[in-house]
């Protein structure tokens, strides 16, 4: 018996969905505005299910209809025979999306729907089914959208993506039929006679090759999914479904040994690797699949047989910013040219942006969403003879015009600097800071380690251009310094929201020491937005460790307590550091350890600094600093922070602690920041900001605000 089906995709599949489908034996195969349809008898539907590489869900419509009201909907799903299709003691889940006029909650659409069927078998039966939303036995759809009324009886159960293999991702996986999609719009496994061998350089948790794999091989992605939507269903035809497993098994067993293609995957993170080897066993693929740690500007091909690259890089703020990704963008481009040639490539990107810099001209090019966001496939023949489209491959280009009257600039900063450095011993300080509009970056220089910041460009700025002033940039900064290239790690300063200084950015832990006035501080270029040391509060640093001995000092949004350990040097009798961040705390303790301060004088507290303040009383400090951000909106904290607004509240809380012939530093970096004298007026305010600011931040003297507060007599 024929029946019309529903295969649900993600946008963009579509057209994948439908040849998948007509190779089935499916006919009528259309695509409509949520999927494609098609009709043929149930082996059909699943095989779809069974077979199908880019479908979500495979549905059978039992019902359209006209649907207003909640008394309507309810009519028409007991229009439906219930018991056709259910026991009275089957498990039941309901799916309701779409609204009415009178529908518009979607819970409330999906109780009704429940309502109607429960209703009916206890009517007919005397007996109701149970309610189960992550297994059940049978899966309705019902879907509601300017009054037509559609509902649907689930036969893949779950989604197909979720073909079971996959117990460990990585950060940003890419779901297992957009990394089908991907493939066969790069062409695989159609040419995989012509190119034996797939590589992924940047393989994560395995995902692209893990599939890729398993076309070649030929095995059904859902032959290991352990619950189907089917099989409690009454129509559900057993014996049917056994011969398509058979099937399916005794293919796959020809594939793996027909197999003549490689397949390698490389990743800079061993324990990434350890993953993707995990889920290859989960899937039998772990004699098919090689996995080596390898960094991408190393990247090589496996064997001298050509094949195809595809690979999804990082491509957005939550695994790094644009800026330092078109170097690695850039990279792929020369290392595909230089040691890929007769290759296929294939690259994904969540900001397609970010391809313009790879330096290939694309034989084609796909729209494919990854979820929300809208995304693009780039395809690449990398040709054995270079055409006059692609560009030479260069290992190293010189630094432009521009670039190096930048690098002349750099060499001036740096002989301007060299006196002071040189008489204050100072191996931490600012060489540049945006001197020429061109080149808006700010560059920091900790002894033989530089961190480059770049500003955020404005959206008009074309990024391939960006990124090759950027190039100029990460050339000249080694070069002047004479440096390895390799210590100047490049990051993109932005606007911050909140607590975006207090998220970590990576996991290297790679730390290094440099010394400042007799401290030591530890310090991370890779992990944090920050460093671990405000290079322009040295002075103010300077200021507190004279000003310390024998006195009780306070560190207030303390960070990594850098002012706490000058303190310290300068004899204080006690320190206390007080932010909200366990991470920059256990940072801070290291800090003081370091420095010879593990003893039960010094205080390190978890706390949000404005609750913390209302708690305290008494006046137990002797010097106190305060350096708050700019703006919070911190989930640990229980009000939003604004410095302008708030900081006479928050100074007049912290002279509660202050001895009476006691200092406070009250600084922040808010370049629009006016203090209050008015309201301030019962304590002895005095600007002191143009003493604090050193000769590396004389371009830039509104990079702070600083203050010393004192009671008045």
């Amino acid at each position: 018996m024929s029946h019309m089906f529903l295969a649900t995709c993600p946008k963009g599949f579509e057209p994948l969905l439908v040849d998948e489908l007509i190779s089935f034996g499916a006919q009528n195969v259309k695509q409509v505005a949520v999927g494609v349809e098609f009709f043929g008898d149930i082996e059909y539907a699943y095989r779809a299910c069974l077979w199908s590489r880019v479908a979500n869900r495979v549905l059978l419509p039992l019902l359209s209809d006209n649907v207003e009201s909640a008394d309507e909907l309810y009519t028409a799903i007991q229009s439906i025979d219930w018991l056709e299709h259910m026991e009275p003691t089957n498990s039941l889940a309901i799916s309701f999306t779409g609204s009415s006029r009178a529908i518009n909650n979607t819970h409330f659409g999906a109780l009704k729907v429940k309502d109607a069927i429960v209703d009916q078998f206890r009517d007919s039966t005397g007996v109701r089914p149970t309610i189960e939303r992550e297994t059940p036995d049978i899966r309705i759809h019902t879907h509601l959208y300017r009054g037509k009324l559609s509902v649907s009886l689930d036969l893949s159960g779950s989604s197909l993506h979720r073909r079971g293999y996959r117990l460990f991702a990585g950060t940003a996986p890419l779901k297992e039929n957009l990394a089908a999609a991907l493939l066969l719009r790069a062409g695989w496994p159609k040419i995989k006679n012509e190119f034996k061998q797939v590589f992924d350089p940047l393989c994560g948790s395995g995902t692209l090759l893990i599939e890729a794999a398993m076309m070649a091989a030929d095995i059904a992605p859902g032959l290991d999914k352990a619950h189907w939507g089917f099989v409690r269903w009454k129509k559900h035809d057993e014996a049917l479904w056994d011969s398509l497993l058979q099937e399916a098994e005794k293919r796959r067993t020809i594939g793996l040994a027909e197999n003549e293609v490689t397949f390698v995957g490389a990743d800079i993170d061993a324990r990434v690797l350890e993953n993707a080897t995990a889920n290859s066993k989960n899937v039998g693929l772990e004699e098919l699949i090689q996995y080596k740690v390898g960094a991408v500007e190393k990247m090589t091909p496996p064997t001298d047989a050509p094949g195809l690259l595809i690979t999804n890089p990082p491509y957005g703020e939550r695994l790094g910013d644009s800026s330092t990704l078109m170097f690695m963008y850039r990279t792929i481009g020369d290392q595909l040219k230089l040691q890929f040639r007769g290759w296929k490539a294939s690259i994904f990107s969540g900001n397609p942006d970010l391809c313009q810099v790879i330096g290939l001209k694309p034989d084609k090019v796909y729209k494919l969403n990854n979820g929300p966001l809208e995304s693009k496939l780039f395809n690449y023949h990398i040709y054995a003879e270079r055409h006059d489209e692609q560009e030479p491959a260069v290992e190293v280009e010189p630094l432009s015009e521009a670039g190096q009257m930048f690098a002349n600039r750099l060499q001036k900063n740096l002989k301007t600097l060299s006196k002071w450095r040189k008489k204050q011993q100072i191996t931490a300080y600012r060489l540049y800071d945006a001197d020429i509009p061109e080149y808006a970056v700010a560059i920091d220089v900790y002894g033989d380690w530089v961190h480059v910041q770049e500003y955020a460009p404005p959206k008009s700025i074309d990024p391939v251009k960006v990124f090759e002033r950027l190039k100029d940039v990460m050339a000249a900064v080694p070069q002047v310094l004479g440096i390895n290239a390799k210590r100047v790690v490049l990051k993109q300063r932005k606007r911050q929201s909140g607590t975006q200084q207090y998220e970590k950015h990576g996991h290297l832990g790679k730390f290094f020491e440099v010394q400042e006035h007799g401290c030591r501080f530890r310090i991370n270029l890779r992990d944090f937005l920050d460093t671990g040391l405000f290079l322009d509060h040295r002075p103010i640093r300077l200021e507190i460790q004279q000003q310390a001995a024998d006195k009780d000092f306070l560190n207030l949004f303390s960070y990594t307590s850098s002012a706490s350990v000058h303190a310290g040097i300068g004899g204080a009798k006690s320190t206390t550091s007080v932010d909200m961040s366990a991470t920059y705390l256990s940072w801070a303790a290291k800090n003081m350890a370091m420095n010879g301060f593990n003893d039960s004088s010094h205080h390190f507290i978890q706390a949000d600094c404005l609750q913390w303040l209302k708690k305290q009383r008494q006046p137990a400090y002797d010097l106190i600093f305060m350096d708050p951000p700019t703006f919070s909106n911190s989930k640990r904290m229980q009000d939003v922070m604004d410095i302008q607004r708030d900081h006479v509240r928050m100074i007049s809380s912290s002279m509660r602690l202050l001895r009476h012939d006691g200092v406070m530093i009250f600084s922040n970096n808010y370049r629009k920041f006016k203090l209050d004298y008015e309201l301030l007026s019962a304590f002895d305010v005095q600007d002191i900001t143009d003493r604090t600011i050193d000769p590396d931040f004389k371009r830039n003297s509104r990079i702070h605000k600083c203050f010393e507060i004192r009671h008045k007599e």
